[in-house]
């Protein structure tokens, strides 16, 4: 089962997406405006993939 709830993003505050794959256990949060992704585990909480244009972490 998959679930989709409309969003803002967290990145560029536009239209996005967050799907919830039941199957999987994953939360897929995706933004087509700035190319915005993050996977996470359902169960952990834990980052699997992540990809924030514009967002730079820390060396």
């Amino acid at each position: 089962m998959q679930l989709l709830q409309k969003i803002h993003c967290p990145n560029c505050g536009c239209a996005a997406e967050r799907h919830y794959i039941a199957e999987s256990q994953v939360t897929r949060t995706q933004c087509p405006t700035c190319d915005y992704l993050m996977i996470t585990c359902t169960r952990t909480g834990k980052v699997i993939e992540a990809y924030a244009p514009g967002i730079y972490a820390r060396r």
